[in-house]
């Protein structure tokens, strides 16, 4: 069926409506996992659900793969992304085919971002220009089989093109678009004022406002970044205090998100229904969805009181403890989603939720001129890791790896890392050791109240092959370090015997089951490689081609190994450095500048 159909039949029966937003995951067991994730949200009674084309079209047919299994095996209504990026005609044609093989009647148009590893968007040979002419290519194609859905910018009623900005609109809507999904936001009178706008323009068909459920402090404050959206000041009063405490943050998170939803429904604008972007996250979705009183009681008569899952972990699983015979949702909550606290770089492979930032997209959010203005022009390797060296000192506000300044928890080993910088080890993801702190510590807490929590140290870092090879020859020395390193080309090193992962924080809470939220495995590194070599060479690409500040970037990420090490002993927080010489008492201040020379 038709979205707009669906739309209709929901406003003609005079309910709210709301629908789920996925994307697809980067490993294969993710894949297995969120589909597993899909089937239990349906049980949310979700309108319907779309699945993004990857910016940079590297996952066509994982989407379309996703869309398959939605539309066949899940029987769920599935609206299908589809962007312009790496896309000639004929890729289209074949993408349009294979939605309507497979009973997929709603296709939302976009240009879609640069393809990956490019700086600018250029059109595809034999591919399109822009959304308007794939808008006008599937109707030309494919009649009216298709409800059309395009992309709407709240945001963009701030500036002062916005009425450029909605011409565009109008122009695809008459190009024969059905219906509008909305960029996220936070502010709601925005919102409002940008569709009395958009009617005013005398577009008329259906608004599908985006909703983003607040998960953790630092997901809110990514998202928002990379999409640039307007933050309201009272919104970042009730949640800043207690950016420590993602359970507080998702709790306040919650309310607030949930008090934007009933504001926009009650709003005489004409709005039934609400499009949650979910980051393939299950539990702030349906806390989202409880606030609201929206999640239906939905019966489901199985032969067993529960329903064997298909992911690997699960697929052999054949006995439960009696305990949960009345609760099975009890059970499988408690043993799932410890994936939902996804502070660490590293999470766990098989969670869907694994490389969300992929799903939408591999960048950095600066534009050349305020990347340029950040860092400057670089001409000497000692240029680039003076910055690494400020950043790490609260100098610098950001790095093409970090879009924020430093963790709380940095400054615990604040001048160990810019002393490891100006050693010329490039730090880029780092955490110290810890052992009990409580989880209500505003430095290191997390989860629950009543709670501990414990880290292992953990150093990921750029450096040179040579000084690597020295490094390796100090790690061995100690039993209780494992390290993976990795070139831009895959080549990739370790002294990690072991195919499981290693966790490297992990919480002890009151009547609850321990809980293991940040990993380091060898296929998790893997899949990361490519991104943070990525994110360098876009950082090359700000300057100009053949310039000394992109050439030398670019070495370095030709060059050198990544490389991440966790040192075991989380009861002694300073010996993660002592392969790299530094004293700890000297890095903390009892002396610093000059030459450090490494032990031989």
């Amino acid at each position: 069926m038709k979205i707009t159909q669906k739309l209709a039949q929901a406003e003609h029966e005079g309910r709210v409506w709301w629908s789920f937003e996925y994307f697809p995951p980067r490993t294969a067991p993710g894949m297995q996992n969120l589909l597993d994730r899909i089937e239990r949200m349906r049980e949310f009674g979700p309108e319907f659900i779309d699945i993004t084309w990857n910016a940079g079209g590297r996952t066509s047919e994982l989407t379309s793969e996703l869309v398959r299994c939605c539309q066949r095996d899940l029987g769920i209504e599935t609206c299908m992304h589809l962007t312009c990026t790496n896309m000639p005609a004929e890729k289209v044609d074949i993408a349009l085919k294979e939605a309507k093989q497979w009973g997929c009647r709603n296709v939302l148009a976009l240009r879609g971002d640069p393809p990956f590893g490019q700086e600018e968007w250029t059109k595809t040979e034999g591919g399109f220009e822009h959304g308007i002419d794939l808008v006008k290519h599937i109707r030309e194609s494919h009649g009216d089989y298709f409800d059309i859905a395009v992309a709407g910018f709240p945001e963009a009623h701030n500036r002062p093109d916005w009425e450029v900005e909605m011409k565009f609109l109008k122009n695809k809507v008459d190009a024969g678009v059905n219906f509008i999904f909305t960029q996220m936001f936070w502010d709601v009178d925005l919102f409002i004022s940008w569709v009395k706008a958009v009617r005013a323009a005398g577009i008329t068909c259906p608004i599908v406002p985006g909703i983003m459920p607040i998960q953790t402090w630092n997901g809110f404050q990514r998202a928002t970044s990379l999409a640039k959206i307007t933050i309201p000041d009272s919104l970042l009063a009730q949640l800043e205090p207690y950016k420590n405490d993602d359970e507080k943050v998702r709790e306040i998170g919650t309310q607030i998100v949930a008090d934007m939803c009933r504001k926009i429904l009650a709003s005489d604008i004409g709005i039934r229904g609400l499009h949650f972007y979910t980051m393939n996250l299950e539990r702030g979705t349906r806390m989202l969805l409880e606030a609201l009183n929206f999640v239906p009681h939905i019966e489901v008569v199985r032969p067993l009181p529960w329903r064997q899952a298909l992911t690997p972990t699960r697929r052999g699983e054949n006995i439960r403890p009696i305990f949960w015979a009345n609760r099975v949702k009890s059970y499988i909550h408690r043993t799932e989603n410890w994936d939902e606290y996804p502070n660490g770089r590293f999470g766990d492979s098989r969670s869907p939720a694994y490389g969300e930032l992929d799903g939408y997209g591999i960048w950095i959010k600066q534009t050349p001129e305020e990347g340029r203005k950040i860092w400057g022009e670089p001409t000497t390797f000692e240029d680039v890791s003076e910055l690494f060296s400020k950043f790490c000192n609260g100098e610098l506000k950001s790095l093409p790896w970090s879009d924020t300044a430093p963790a709380s928890e940095t400054t615990v080993i604040s001048k160990e890392l810019a002393r490891l910088n100006e050693m010329g080890y490039l730090t880029i993801n780092s955490q110290p050791a810890v052992n009990g702190a409580k989880s209500t510590d505003p430095v290191h807490g997390w989860g629950p109240r009543n709670g501990y929590v414990y880290q292992k140290a953990y150093l990921e870092f750029f450096v040179d092959k040579k000084k690597f090879e020295e490094l390796v020859s100090r790690i061995e020395r100690d039993p209780m370090i494992t390290y993976y390193a990795i070139d831009k080309h895959g080549n990739l090193r370790t002294n990690n015997h072991s195919d499981g992962p290693n966790a490297v924080t992990w919480g002890v809470f009151a009547g609850k089951e321990i809980i293991q939220p940040t990993i380091v495995e060898a296929v998790s590194f893997l899949a990361w490689k490519d991104e943070a070599f990525e994110l360098g060479m876009q950082w090359a690409h700000i300057y100009e081609p053949g310039s000394v500040s992109r050439k030398l970037l670019e070495s370095i990420m030709e060059t050198f190994y990544l490389v991440n090490i966790v040192h075991n002993d989380f009861q002694d927080p300073k010996a993660v450095f002592g392969p790299f010489g530094v004293d700890a008492k000297k890095a903390n201040g009892t002396a610093n500048g000059g030459a450090h020379a490494l032990p031989n």
